[in-house]
């Protein structure tokens, strides 16, 4: 298969929209934050359950939360909606099955994945673009790392798309989110798997992620507000993108990083992000990572051979980048993250532009610590 769209996409401008064209009631199970819920939907009166998931938890999804959400589910629901970052949709994404629990058993293909209810996903960042994926990604706490489950049966029926739901967005958010964006596009660009359906995809939502960028560094943090709507919708063109094709090294090579920091999805990927695409170059310098160079020198307007530096300079103006050693990562580490990228993200290294071997991840990870 070439190309596929799974999730319906609708979009309203309102969440009371939504809400009452979805008839939100009785048999209903919202999973969402309280910050989201209480402003958007508490006024309405709705007769469904819900669950606040930070309740459960902090910082990215991992088994132990969503064990803990499984389990304080009071009836069987008739339907799976869910409105918030990724850490909602990919633990949402287990609910709508029919076996949930335990999820170790779950990731590690013991428990089949079999889809038993309507499952509706409401982003409320501009950046997972989980909404279209049929992926749950989850920090396995016991084994210090991060691991995808991958179905056709987790795909969304519908993805909602609700612009207002990027107003009250704290600007550190926006930034993070939309930067996991860019690089689902840019991943999912260089991919194997990528072809002339995706790639249209993948270069719209680049294009789009970086005008907003050059205006915010132009005109400030208040700059976005006019583009929201464009940021939401690039997003979720990345994630029809990178659910077709797949992100690669630099999400594979984040996840140690994330789990054993806590370092937020978005942010994680941006401390790896500029290195593993400057040994690309080092290994492979033309084919498609010479249509994206020269793509993004034309929008950043910089020499095509500046065009990795040129995004960190770009991307520093909404959040500084720093050196792993500064999420508290080891020198020790690099042997035992690269070891773990191995043992653990096969998925998403068949996705790599180039081959890494194992020497590549260690220079790669001793360059940015």
């Amino acid at each position: 298969m070439q190309f596929e769209i799974k999730p319906k996409i609708e979009q309203f401008a309102t969440c009371k929209e939504f809400a009452q064209a979805y008839a939100i009631g009785e048999g209903d199970l919202v999973i969402t934050n309280r910050y989201i819920y209480e402003p958007m939907l508490g006024g309405l009166d709705l007769k469904c359950e819900v669950i606040f998931q930070e309740e459960f938890g902090a910082g990215e999804p991992s088994d132990e939360m969503a064990e803990a959400i499984y389990k304080s589910i009071r009836e069987t629901p008739k339907r799976i909606i869910a409105m918030g970052g990724g850490t909602v949709l990919d633990i949402s994404k287990l609910f709508a099955l029919k076996h949930v629990s335990p999820i170790l058993d779950l990731y590690d293909g013991k428990i089949p994945v079999e889809k038993d209810k309507p499952l509706i996903l409401v982003p409320t960042t501009c950046g997972t673009g989980s909404e279209m994926t049929n992926i749950a990604i989850l920090a396995l706490v016991s084994r210090q790392t991060k691991k995808g489950l991958a179905s056709p049966e987790m795909y969304a029926d519908t993805a909602v798309l609700i612009p207002e739901l990027l107003n009250s967005l704290p600007f550190r958010f926006f930034a993070t989110s939309s930067i996991d964006a860019l690089i689902h596009s840019i991943e999912s660009a260089l991919s194997p798997k990528a072809n002339s359906y995706t790639r249209l995809f993948s270069y719209r939502a680049m294009e789009m992620i970086l005008r907003g960028y050059l205006e915010i560094r132009d005109h400030g943090e208040d700059a976005r507000l006019p583009y929201l709507e464009d940021f939401l919708i690039a997003a979720n063109y990345a994630g029809i993108a990178f659910g077709n094709a797949g992100c690669a090294a630099v999400h594979a090579l984040s996840y140690p990083l994330g789990a054993s920091y806590h370092v937020a999805h978005g942010e994680s990927n941006y401390a790896i992000f500029t290195g593993v695409m400057k040994n690309y170059l080092e290994l492979k310098a033309d084919g498609e990572i010479d249509t994206l160079t020269r793509t993004i020198a034309g929008i950043l307007g910089c020499g095509q051979d500046q065009v990795f530096d040129e995004l960190d300079s770009l991307l520093g103006c909404l959040i500084p980048k720093k050196a792993l050693h500064e999420y508290g990562m080891t020198r020790d580490e690099i042997e035992s993250f690269t070891d773990s990228v191995i043992e653990n993200q096969q998925r998403l290294l068949a996705n790599d532009f180039v081959a890494l071997d194992r020497d590549r991840i260690v220079k790669i990870y001793t360059e940015l610590y």
